[in-house]
């Protein structure tokens, strides 16, 4: 059942508990007939034209934007000396801004996973230690938040500061989501909470919907208190426009591919930071291994987790490589060139190779994938 209810004052002293980034959100489409008549709307332009980006730090992955749109961050990898260790100096982190322009009036976000320790696990807080805000083995101490709690009281008041009216208009427990890490999960007893919010709010004179999506990972007494968020996503647009726009931001979000020989990189790069660690805690390191050996199997199912997340697609064949691919169905002609960016039109008279302004002639046409 949805809800509704208004924000309480957020008082944080939270101001760098996230190391400057975190969030996350997932979509749910309108039917295929909505996502039509959204196309011909005249909001979202027709042909829509995407391009290829490239993550710009390490070249870690590819995806598929708009033509104009900008993209913003890429990976960074925190430095565990200036954190006290080496829990969140691990794996590569990525915080990653696709926006239809500067204000991000459209604007999907990736933000980073990071290791908290809950000091209240820790018998060392009666002495003073193990104090909110300090770190330990690399890790910010605070308690552990539920999902919901983490994304309205912690991730939203620190991206979005000149929010006003905010409503909380719908909560939704994520339960699959959450077993799926409880059956990956690389060490047992491990705890997970998920779930989906969806707000309102003003900013700027503009009325916003946004939904946000997160997962948290719980260690518990056993892991000593260590916690992380996982899958943090947003997605946002206009109130009015929100509809319209969510077939686009489908195809960006399922677009993503990563570059095998950077994985394959990472992990041995990972490895030694691992080798570097030893200093830290025991079972901090044992977790990080574990992490590492698991990250191509969790890097493999990231595109099929977007997929289930984001309903109104169809399995699309890339006439160049035979693959399939998925994309929304609000438009009924898919056009494809030889270095993998696409056109989307409903426009049954339109050729991109004829296209002036498009200046290629080597775009083919993607069939939908025969069942």
């Amino acid at each position: 059942m949805s809800t509704t209810k208004r924000l309480p004052e957020l008082k944080f002293w939270l101001a760098a508990v996230l190391l400057g980034c975190i969030l996350a959100s997932t979509t749910v489409a309108a039917p295929t007939a909505k996502r039509n008549a959204a196309a011909k709307s005249g909001i979202v332009p027709d042909p829509l034209v995407f391009v290829k980006q490239v993550e710009p730090n390490e070249k870690a992955f590819t995806i598929l934007v708009p033509k104009g749109w900008i993209c913003e961050g890429g990976s960074f990898f925190v430095d565990g000396n200036q954190v006290n260790g080496w829990a969140n100096s691990i794996e590569t982190k990525f915080n990653y801004v696709v926006k239809k322009d500067q204000a991000g009036t459209v604007m999907l976000h990736w933000l980073p996973n990071y290791y908290y320790c809950d000091g209240r696990y820790s018998v060392t807080r009666q002495y003073g230690m193990m104090q909110d805000g300090t770190y330990y083995n690399g890790m910010m101490v605070m308690n552990r938040y539920p999902a919901q709690d983490f994304l309205l009281y912690i991730v939203f008041p620190q991206l979005r500061p000149q929010a006003a009216d905010v409503e909380v208009v719908e909560v939704t427990p994520l339960p699959e989501l959450a077993a799926k890490w409880k059956r990956q999960a690389v060490l047992p007893n491990l705890n997970y909470d998920a779930v989906l919010v969806k707000v309102r709010y003003t900013e700027n004179g503009a009325q916003y919907q946004e939904e946000m999506k997160s997962v948290i990972e719980d260690f518990g007494a056993d892991g000593q208190g260590m916690w992380q968020n996982r899958e943090t996503f947003l997605y946002r647009a206009p109130a009015t426009q929100f509809k319209e726009w969510q077939g686009v931001c489908s195809a960006i979000y399922s677009s993503i591919h990563f570059d095998p020989q950077w994985v394959a990189a990472t992990s041995r790069a990972a490895s030694q930071r691992m080798r570097n660690a030893r200093a830290t805690q025991e079972y901090v390191n044992r977790v990080a291994n574990e992490i590492v050996d698991n990250r191509r199997q969790v890097n493999a199912e990231i595109r099929h987790e977007d997929y289930l997340f984001l309903s109104g697609q169809n399995d699309y064949v890339n006439p160049y490589t035979n693959e399939v691919e998925q994309r929304p169905d609000g438009w009924k002609y898919h056009w494809q060139n030889g270095n993998g960016e696409i056109i989307m039109t409903n426009d049954d008279s339109y050729d991109p190779n004829r296209d002036q302004h498009i200046r290629r002639t080597d775009y083919k046409r993607s069939q939908v994938r025969q069942r």
